[in-house]
């Protein structure tokens, strides 16, 4: 982060803008709207300003910029085409601990303007560090559009009933689920359709009724880690949850999305280091919901693919805890799409089977001859520890030694790596994949080299070839 985003309240406070043609002009325009008390230093002004200095509404001190007009400056603007003015400008701040900004000139500032979207007293900023203000300037346009006008005097009233709705309700949870159920109930329905009177009385009469003090779980589906897979309904229940019990198969790109005052409790399991047994998992989940928390379980990938959702959901609902499921995109469509594999074609398979390569020691072995029939795609879940006796079992049962596999090493992150063979290298390929990984094989698999597109294919490409030319 090269710069703290910050709301600086410049009511009456003395600002020096320094420069009086259109772009300085420009920045005065945003200043009187929040407030500040504008003195110019100009030797001309355009028309708009001084229009505005013959009425009396701008403070022009000088022509010339001297140093000890920046006594008791609260912020300074330089706006000239004089770059060593500028220059100075932002030097003589800088020694005076003034926040300066120069216009066009992003080194020489302590301060930047972003682009920003007002629906008072909703304002949202937008601001590409002086990377890319074009780029800013588009989203400042696509936000303006999504955002509806009524933002502003919805906010306004939530702004004259807050004290009102802390008096009456006590908790801090208490007040967020009623400000969460207005904001997206009748209350902003009204609000929307100009009806304020009529917004207030539907405040009134939520805020009279019953409180409602149960908690629920919501079963949310991560992705296989890229957060821009996330479901929006997903992201929804994490921005509200009170509690979000995650694994480790959770990106941290995703638990970024998790609201900031939400409590986190990692649950994950690993081979051979469980943090946490199921059965404390379920109670925490019961606990937690008990205590009239909004509880979210997040899981990489589908929570009803290979993640146990199902058994926690069972416990839930045994304890009379209402309960709900978002799907997510599971490890072995998202991993796969994004290295260039895909799971069905009409040439090369008709079929595809998700299978865990992990199974509980009293559990039925796998149908290894069904398993090994051609035309057909295995893509397995938590394979690499049994990558040897995968490919041993294919191959007795009937698959050719020659069929081509892919190890996906974190599918659809950053720093995703695909390691492509054949089914008897499959064991080498696995060691050399960081994990998580996803085991596929199958025909399809040759259709990487001719549509992977993620990452620098270029790079990798030649990367690759040195890790699994293993003959």
């Amino acid at each position: 982060m090269e710069y703290l985003p910050l709301f600086a309240d410049l009511r009456q406070r003395p600002v020096l803008v320094v420069g009086g043609g259109e772009v300085a002009a420009r920045k005065i325009v945003l200043l009187q709207r929040a407030g500040a008390a504008v003195r110019i230093v100009a030797r001309e002004l355009a028309p708009e300003l001084k229009l505005q200095h013959q009425a009396g509404r701008l403070s022009v001190i000088g022509e010339v910029f001297t140093a000890d007009m920046l006594a008791g400056v609260f912020l300074v603007i330089a706006a000239t085409d004089d770059a060593a003015l500028n220059a100075e400008v932002s030097a003589q701040a800088d020694k005076r601990h003034i926040l300066a900004n120069v216009v066009d000139d992003q080194p020489q500032c302590s301060i930047i303007f972003p682009s920003i979207v007002d629906r008072s007293p909703i304002m949202i900023a937008i601001s590409s560090g002086g990377k890319a203000p074009v780029l800013a300037r588009i989203l400042r346009e696509k936000l303006e559009s999504l955002l509806p006008a009524f933002l502003g005097p919805m906010a306004q009233i939530a702004g004259n009933w807050r004290e009102r709705v802390k008096q009456h309700i006590g908790s801090m949870t208490g007040r967020r689920r009623f400000w969460e159920k207005a904001l997206n109930g009748r209350f902003a329905s009204l609000v929307a359709q100009g009806q304020l009177e009529g917004a207030e009385d539907a405040l009134m009469q939520q805020l009279t009724a019953l409180p409602e003090h149960g908690g629920e779980v919501a079963l949310v589906g991560a992705g296989p880690g890229d957060a821009g897979l996330m479901t929006l309904r997903g992201l929804q229940l994490m921005q509200q949850a009170d509690v979000v019990l995650y694994d480790f198969l959770v990106s941290d790109e995703v638990l970024e999305l998790v609201r900031r005052d939400a409590e986190r409790i990692c649950v994950g399991k690993r081979a051979g280091q469980h943090s946490m047994t199921q059965d404390e998992i379920n109670r925490l989940l019961v606990t937690h919901a008990q205590q009239g928390r909004r509880v979210v379980r997040l899981k990489g990938g589908d929570p009803f693919i290979f993640g146990r959702g199902g058994e926690e959901l069972q416990q839930v609902a045994e304890a009379g805890i209402p309960f709900q499921v978002v799907p997510g995109i599971t490890a072995a469509a998202g991993a796969t799409a994004y290295a260039g594999i895909p799971l069905t074609h009409r040439e090369y398979a008709q079929s595809v089977l998700f299978i865990t390569g992990h199974l509980r020691p009293d559990g039925n072995a796998l149908d290894w001859p069904a398993l090994a029939q051609g035309q057909q795609t295995l893509a397995i879940y938590m394979g690499v520890v049994k990558a040897a006796e995968i490919s041993r079992q294919l191959i007795i049962n009937g698959r050719s030694p020659q069929t081509p596999v892919a190890v996906i090493s974190r599918g659809t992150r950053p720093d995703q790596q695909v390691f492509i063979g054949t089914l008897d290298q499959l064991e080498t390929l696995a060691q050399h994949a960081p994990t998580p990984a996803l085991l596929v094989i199958g025909d399809v698999v040759t259709l990487h080299h001719q549509i992977a597109w993620f990452g620098k294919q270029d790079l990798t490409s030649q990367k690759r070839a040195s890790v699994v030319n293993l003959a």
